[in-house]
């Protein structure tokens, strides 16, 4: 990476634009998954429909199918991964002021706007996480991911809670309003990226690139393991806090506090554990802190623990646990991401642990059913601790040199 990007100033312009890009994404995202359902809900639509919206998160795990598109392709002369930004938002603007147009009780329409919306925030994020794997130098890189997290948890605040707070005092159409207009300033952030002009190389950005390559399919491997277990516990967490008698307001209340301060405090200590210990131990650290986590579930479930407080820290832990381990996964797929499609690169390493963490959670209600939570905890456990000692394997493999090999790489397309 060029000295003139590593100066200060031009170190903090980025971390400012990420931030203001991590939030353009952040915002509407939760305003569908956050404050819509619950809005529905309050408005008499049958749980069976509201269920249906699971669908919008499919292009988020089938977005590495197009990613090599946005990677090929420059809406703009001069603006690359800015012009998929731009016209991605303007998209979700859009999207936003579509549903004034429609109740909250029309199912149909609202679904289907919000299926649109969510297929050009998948694309933005393509454009975004390929810019800040393209250009964070790589000792900045955890600090980038952290910054996705903080943003995300800003986001989780404006798009959900005040769009729910707005929805409550004004009604449908101001809430819509206001988010959407809300949602276009992060557009200044697009603006503001400064992006090398179009290089000509031999390399045509596609799956099978990055496939070819062994250190990229070794921390494949990572993706598809080391998150296999969390789907289990998470899509049951708030099924066995209500079988064990937690009151709903009370685990409202633990979900949001320990979501909020996990989204700038994990994301911060993983950054500054990324960078004093490196990716291996923080990876094991956490994998290890994890699967503990499971362990008290299993030992509750198994009446060996009594009482909510175990239960409360366990499930406050582990929501900390999984933002730290976003910043430092990430952190690990910039390590082996090209200049030529970096923006393929990392999406396809995110989306395969986001697939195997969905088979988990689509596999974890059968599992409790027909076992029982102890069994689905126990299970859950045993796959985690596998898949950390998995992880160190393979990361002693691939993960070192892959690091070398990102830091000796010199990127004369960053802007100067």
């Amino acid at each position: 990476m060029s000295a003139a990007v590593e100066t200060p100033r031009r170190r903090f312009r980025l971390f400012a634009v990420l931030a203001g890009l991590y939030v353009a994404q952040a915002i509407p995202s939760y305003l569908l998954a956050a404050a819509i359902p619950p809005i529905m809900r309050e408005a008499g639509v049958s749980r069976s429909a509201i269920g249906y919206f699971s669908i919008l998160f499919l292009p988020l795990v089938l977005k590495f199918l197009w990613a090599p598109w946005v990677d090929r392709v420059r809406p703009f002369a001069r603006a690359h991964r800015a012009g998929w930004v731009v016209l991605t938002q303007l998209g979700v603007v859009g999207c936003i002021l579509a549903l004034t147009a429609v109740s909250p009780t029309q199912v149909t329409a609202v679904l289907a706007i919000g299926f649109v919306a969510a297929l050009l925030v998948s694309t933005q994020d393509i454009a975004t996480d390929g810019y800040a794997a393209k250009y964070l130098a790589p000792d900045d890189r955890s600090l980038g991911n952290a910054i996705q997290g903080g943003s995300i948890a800003f986001g989780v605040l404006v798009g959900g809670t005040l769009g729910l707070v707005l929805h409550h005092r004004f009604g449908w159409q101001s809430m819509l309003l206001t988010i959407s207009a809300i949602s276009l300033l992060p557009l200044v952030a697009a603006l503001a990226m400064r992006e090398g002009p179009p290089t000509v190389t031999t390399v045509r950005p596609s799956l099978r690139a990055f496939l070819r390559r062994p250190k990229a399919r070794g921390i494949l491997w990572i993706a598809l393991t080391y998150r296999a277990s969390e789907g289990l516990v998470k899509a049951m967490e708030g099924p066995y806090l209500v079988d064990a008698g937690v009151p709903l307001d009370m685990i409202g209340y633990i979900s949001g506090a320990s979501a909020a301060t996990a989204g700038v405090a994990g994301s911060a200590l993983a950054a500054w554990l990324v960078r004093t210990a490196g990716l291996s131990r923080t990876l094991g650290l956490l994998g290890g802190l994890r699967t503990l986590c499971f362990l008290l579930f299993t030992l509750h479930a198994a009446g060996t623990l009594l009482g909510y407080w175990p239960l409360f820290g366990a499930a406050a832990f582990q929501t900390l646990i999984r933002y730290m381990e976003i910043v430092a996964l990430y952190s690990l797929f910039m390590t082996v991401t090209s200049s030529d499609q970096p923006g393929t690169d990392f999406t396809t390493l995110a989306c395969a642990q986001l697939v195997v963490y969905f088979i988990g959670s689509l596999l974890s209600g059968r599992i409790a059913d027909t076992l029982g939570y102890q069994t689905l905890f126990g299970m859950a456990a045993a796959l985690s601790g596998g898949a950390v000692l998995a992880t160190l394997a393979l990361l002693r493999r691939v993960g070192d040199s892959a690091v070398r090999a990102s830091r000796a790489e010199v990127r004369s397309d960053v802007a100067t």
